[in-house]
């Protein structure tokens, strides 16, 4: 099958989030099975050329109709370790990717528009014709409405689109300038209920919605958190788009990378592991606390690794340090706060915390820092308010590091509660769950896990195991989604 990806981040040449890595690991597990797999890309002048090999032109005059006028663009094709991409350069004075930034521009609507209708002009005019073309968030939502109400009707009318939504929370806001802009036009018939309209400010076009709406399948990062986006408030003003079209819409989990999240071939840490020499990882624990200045003591050491942010439960983060000191565990964290305010408490509490033995606050991100922090913690707490579906806690579980979450979005449909998960055997659960977003809910959870590790060292020990077995690997998702592909490619 023929497949094209296209985003506006592909890991590690264009990583400003989650995004990144899952075009990347997508689209490196679709190729694996012997599918055809390219990508288009906005080239931005910030992106990391180091990862790009064989960067040359590959097609020189695409002119790309905008504002009833035409902006002249050339096409870069390279290869991000094995995976060919192909990236947009338009020559405007707009200057829409050589801002020395991926996003927050006050004409990002505008910016990605752009992108879209130039991707689609690149396929239209070098005769690319894909079977699938995929599609993700609110950048390249616009897509599939360009493909049926243009393209379609200029030899591409037999592309399917799957459009898959990262983050509910950006849908990308435009109005009537985007409708002349991309040659769609028509304002009465994109401002009706039923196409993009947005659901909440009738002036305004959603491009979320549009990808909701005219694409074939429509998918999000795990089934609960599409079950959430229809029916609470996750979806941010889009549940009931999504409940109409709730016949293409699923969620699929996103997978990690086992070639660079493994104990037993990760170069990050100085003794690998697996699930038959389990005993090895106590001394990465033994690393870790020599590197972090904690003291060696019979203790579990409980991890932190993220942002520190609404999203992510900060507040919860921040008993978690404490309730984890008064039950005789030791704490360590690394991440970095999105706000000033939060980034000066943490920076307080990381004063206040200094010459406490049990305790390390790491304050950024150190990549070879969060492996050998896998490696070494017994639990990893994730506290999240939402969750689409997060990563954390799959790689805890792969590196036998047990998970303490909130039973929210993805985190739902990856741990299993040890004691009161209702539909598994007690060999297949593999952490611990809380739902309320209190701190006596996360104490519980904590309580259960800490207790765990001091009376009964072995139960823990096997727990911990059978968290490494589960496979969360892009294996599963990649079968789901060509599953997705078949469906539409053969239905529509």
């Amino acid at each position: 099958m023929y497949i094209v990806q296209i985003a506006s981040e592909c890991a590690p040449v264009i990583k400003a989030g989650g995004l990144g890595d899952v075009v990347y690991g997508l689209s490196r597990e679709l190729e694996i099975r012997g599918n055809c797999v390219e990508l288009i890309l906005p080239k931005y002048d910030c992106m990391r050329y180091d990862h790009v090999w064989g960067l040359h032109e590959a097609y020189l005059n695409l002119w790309v109709p905008w504002f009833g006028a035409a902006i002249h663009c050339t096409v870069y094709c390279g290869w991000v370790h094995g995976r060919v991409c192909f990236f947009i350069e338009p020559h405007s004075e707009d200057n829409f990717f050589n801002r020395g930034c991926y996003y927050g521009c006050d004409d990002d609507d505008m910016r990605f528009a752009f992108f879209s209708k130039a991707a689609l002009e690149f396929l239209h005019q070098s005769n690319k014709r894909p079977d699938i073309i995929h599609c993700h968030d609110w950048q390249t939502g616009l897509i599939p409405v360009m493909l049926y109400e243009i393209y379609k009707y200029h030899g591409m009318d037999t592309q399917r689109v799957c459009y898959t939504i990262h983050n509910f929370k950006h849908q990308g806001i435009g109005g009537v300038k985007t409708l002349w802009a991309t040659g769609l036009n028509r304002e009465a018939y994109y401002f009706q209920e039923d196409k993009l309209r947005d659901d909440y400010n009738p002036f305004a076009l959603n491009y979320m919605k549009g990808g909701i709406v005219y694409s074939n399948a429509v998918t999000t990062v795990s089934p609960n958190h599409a079950l959430e986006a229809q029916y609470t408030d996750v979806g941010c003003g889009l549940g009931h788009t999504l409940y109409l079209h709730k016949d293409k819409f699923s969620g699929i989990l996103n997978g990690i990378d086992y070639d660079f999240w493994n104990p037993e071939i990760d170069r990050y840490i100085p003794y690998n592991y697996n699930q038959d020499d389990f005993e090895q990882k106590l001394y990465n624990k033994k690393a870790l606390r020599e590197r972090l200045l904690l003291q060696a003591a019979d203790k579990p050491i409980i991890a932190y690794i993220g942002r520190l942010d609404n999203q992510k439960g900060v507040h919860l983060v921040h008993h978690a340090i404490y309730h984890a000191l008064n039950k005789g565990a030791q704490f360590v964290l690394l991440g970095s706060a999105t706000e000033a305010g939060i980034n000066a408490h943490f920076r307080h509490e990381k004063q206040f915390l200094n010459s406490n033995p049990d305790v390390h606050l790491e304050l950024g991100f150190n990549e070879e820092l969060s492996h050998l922090i896998y490696a070494g913690a017994d639990m990893i707490v994730v506290p999240s308010n939402y969750e689409p579906c997060g990563l954390t806690q799959m790689i805890g579980l792969k590196y036998g590091t047990v998970p303490i979450v909130r039973g929210v979005g993805g985190l739902v449909n990856t741990v299993f509660d040890r004691d009161y998960d209702q539909n598994l055997p007690p060999e297949k659960r593999n952490g611990y769950v809380f739902y309320q977003s209190d701190n006596q809910a996360l104490e519980s959870a904590m309580n259960r896990a800490i207790d765990l590790w001091y009376q009964a060292p072995e139960k823990f020990q096997q727990l911990a195991i059978q968290g490494m077995n589960y496979d969360y690997s892009w294996n599963n998702p990649g079968t789901e989604y060509l599953n997705i592909y078949e469906w539409i490619k053969y239905k529509w």
